[in-house]
């Protein structure tokens, strides 16, 4: 039996009202599994991130996730008409074999989107 079935992200927010609009109007997370004042569920497609609120940035500027993806160049198109890509996170193909580009949150959460290089 495998037990480890996936990984859920629980990145810090400095308010949770205003992550949930951003990750919903910029990224496209359409679906809310819950939400208070302390704490928020989103989901698009199979990923789902959870939030938790604090209150000091050091958090949120210190952390990132990775999110594997299909169609790398089309979620590109749309996260820079969205303009959410990190200044220094342009899409392209690293020496480990993925082509991945990178966003940041309004907190600071660094994001990674990447797909395998097909040979």
């Amino acid at each position: 039996m495998k037990h480890l079935q996936r990984g859920i992200p629980v990145l810090a927010s400095l308010n949770i009202a205003k992550t949930v609009a951003f990750y919903k109007n910029k990224l496209g997370f359409d679906k809310q599994g819950y939400m208070d004042e302390n704490y928020a569920v989103l989901a698009r497609d199979k990923v789902e991130i959870h939030f938790w609120k604090c209150d000091d940035k050091i958090h949120p500027e210190n952390t990132s996730c990775y999110v594997r993806v299909q169609d790398i160049d089309t979620l590109y198109k749309e996260m820079q008409a969205a303009e959410v890509v990190h200044p220094r996170g342009a899409i392209e193909d690293k020496p480990y074999g993925i082509r991945e580009f990178a966003i940041v949150d309004l907190d600071g959460n660094l994001i990674k989107f990447g797909e395998y290089l097909q040979h």
